[in-house]
């Protein structure tokens, strides 16, 4: 990667952001996060929030998803996967119908299906943006903070996509959850660079898009 420009110097000096390289060991109990690695963003002309063509930054993230949630498995460490999930008489503006309950968007890519027969992998379907929010339960429990509570987790390794929309979303919730001590004992929220992408909406898109 070449030099940064000095706008994004500039922001990367000011962000409360620690960049260096990671290194897990079995000395700090860590989970990996993954967040809609499903076909509906990940899988060409899988749907309205697909890529419409090979996208060398999508793939990327899958690639090093699964990578990292092979390293997981291995090591018997504890893996949460957010699925997108929506119910087609609910929308969820400004973005297009999507990811609608029972439709292959829906689904882990292929690269990742194993992980419903994964025994230290937690499944989540969620209805909103937000997956710490999507992870409340009727009757006030959260099936993430439940998860993080149960396997004693004190940091969690986050990727998937899109970067900044629905990753970013979950992390700054969860780091409101941990900065007010309802998500003991997590103390470390790590997003990795290299299994996480976004994808830039083309201008025509946006210009005609009526949302």
């Amino acid at each position: 990667m070449g030099s940064l420009t000095p706008t994004l110097q500039l922001v990367k000096e000011e962000i409360p952001v620690k960049q260096q390289p990671l290194r897990l060991s079995g000395d700090i109990k860590t989970g990996l996060v993954l967040v809609d690695v499903v076909n509906g963003f990940c899988t060409v002309g899988a749907g309205n929030m697909a890529p419409t063509e090979p996208n060398e930054k999508i793939t990327k993230m899958v690639e090093e998803s699964v990578s990292l949630s092979k390293k997981f498995a291995e090591k018997n460490w504890p893996i949460f996967a957010f699925l997108d999930s929506h119910h087609p008489d609910i929308p969820e503006p400004p973005y297009p119908s999507h990811c609608l309950i029972g439709s292959d968007e829906g689904k882990l890519v292929p690269e990742l299906l194993w992980l419903e027969n994964e025994p230290n992998a937690t499944l989540r379907r969620k209805e909103c943006i937000d997956g710490f929010l999507g992870s409340y339960e009727k009757d006030g429990s959260n099936v993430f903070a439940d998860w993080v509570k149960k396997n004693q987790i004190k940091q969690i390794l986050v990727a998937g996509i899109c970067t900044d929309v629905c990753v970013l979303d979950f992390v700054c919730s969860v780091l409101s959850a941990r900065n007010r001590q309802f998500l003991p004992p997590l103390e470390n929220v790590i997003v990795s660079t290299e299994a996480c992408s976004t994808y830039d909406v083309p201008l025509h898109v946006a210009k005609t898009n009526k949302d």
